[in-house]
C-alpha cells in the first residue's frame, strides 16, 4: 500500500496541531504524576485511547484494524510507545516541562544515526554537524549545576532513545499498515502493560474531582496527537515535516511558564536553542538537497 506525499500544506498542518496537543498533553501529565502514581495515570489515559480508537474506527474498519501484516515489529512499535510513556511520565514527574521535552529532541538525531548505520543510509556532513550541536545542547540543558533531577534526566534520555524506535518503526510500516490498525495495536498493547505494572506495584489513590478531566484530556490528545502525527507522514516529506515539530518547544516552554511558572535559566534556553536549530536546520538542508537522511518526524513519545 505505498504512497506518495502530495500534499506537504496539509502535512505541515497536520504536525503543527498535533505538537501543540502534546505540549498540552505534557502540562496534563506533569499535574497528574505529580499526584498519581505513573502506571496508573498511562493505564487510564491508554484505556480512553484504546476505547476511542475503537469508538471511531470500529463501525467503519471492522475488523480490519486488526489486520497487520508485520504482527513482530507492530508488537516492537507499540512496545517503544508504552516504555516511553512510562519514561515521560517520570521525567514529568521529576522535572519542567520546558527541559523534559528538549531533551527527548534528541531523538531525531538518533533516529538518523541508526539509518546510516543499519539501513545504510546517507548522512550529510551537514547532518553529522547538527548532531553534534544538538548533543551540545542537551548537554547545556542537563549540565551538573542545572539544578535539574538526575534521574529526571535520565528518564528522558531513555525516552529520546524509545522515540528513535518508535520514528523508524512508524516510517517502515506505514509502507505496509494502516493508522487505524497501528493505533489500535499500540493502545491495546499499552494498556495490558500498565494494568501489569499496576498489578505488580498497587493501584494507589485514585483521580479526584477535576483531575478526571485532565485524564480524559490526556487520552483525547494522545489519540489526536498520534493519529495526526501517523497522517502526516503520508502526506509530505519527512524532511519537510521535521522542522515545525520544533514548536514543541515553544509551546512546551510557554505552557510550563504559565501553569506550573518553571522558567528555564538562560544557559538552558541557549542549549534549547541549539537543538531546535539543529534539528531544523538539517531536516530543512535534506529537504532541499535531496540527498541527505534527514531526522525522521521526531514524534513524541508520550
Amino acid at each position: 500500500m505505498g504512497h506518495q506525499p502530495a500534499r506537504p500544506l496539509v502535512g505541515i498542518g497536520l504536525i503543527t496541531a498535533a505538537v501543540m496537543l502534546f505540549a498540552i498533553g505534557d502540562v496534563a501529565s506533569k499535574h497528574l504524576t505529580m499526584l498519581y502514581a505513573v502506571p496508573l495515570v498511562m493505564a487510564l489515559r491508554y484505556a480512553i485511547n484504546l476505547g476511542l480508537i475503537v469508538a471511531v474506527f470500529g463501525p467503519r474498519h471492522g475488523r480490519a484494524i486488526l489486520r497487520v501484516n508485520r504482527p513482530w515489529l507492530v508488537g516492537l512499535r507499540a512496545a517503544s510507545l508504552t516504555l516511553g510513556s512510562l519514561m515521560m511520565g517520570l521525567a514529568l514527574r521529576h522535572m519542567p516541562v520546558a527541559e523534559t521535552v528538549a531533551i527527548i529532541y534528541l531523538s531525531p538525531f538518533l533516529v538518523m544515526f541508526a539509518a546510516v548505520w543499519l539501513m545504510g543510509e546517507a548522512a550529510s556532513p551537514m547532518g553529522w554537524m547538527g548532531a553534534a550541536v544538538g548533543f551540545v545542547g542537551v548537554l547545556l540543558i542537563a549540565r551538573p549545576g542545572s539544578g535539574l533531577d538526575f534521574w529526571g534526566v535520565i528518564f528522558s534520555l531513555i525516552n529520546a532513545v524509545c522515540a528513535a524506535s518508535y520514528n523508524l518503526l512508524s516510517r517502515e510500516l506505514a509502507k505496509t499498515e494502516t493508522t487505524p490498525a497501528l493505533m489500535f495495536h499500540t493502545a491495546w498493547v499499552g494498556l495490558a502493560a500498565f494494568c501489569i505494572m499496576l498489578a505488580a506495584t498497587g493501584v494507589g489513590p485514585l483521580p479526584q474531582g477535576i483531575d478526571w478531566a485532565f485524564v480524559a484530556l490526556l487520552g483525547i490528545i494522545a489519540t489526536a496527537g498520534h493519529f495526526l502525527i501517523t497522517a502526516a507522514y503520508r502526506e509530505a516529506d519527512a524532511s519537510l515535516l521535521a522542522p515545525v515539530n520544533y514548536l514543541h518547544l515553544f509551546w512546551a516552554g510557554l505552557l510550563g511558564w504559565l501553569v506550573f511558572g518553571h522558567t528555564p535559566d538562560a544557559i538552558s534556553l541557549i542549549g534549547m536553542a541549539m537543538i531546535a536549530l539543529a534539528g531544523a536546520g538539517v531536516a530543512l538542508h535534506a529537504h532541499f538537497m535531496r540527498r541527505a537522511t534527514a531526522p525522521v518526524i521526531p514524534a513524541p513519545v508520550e
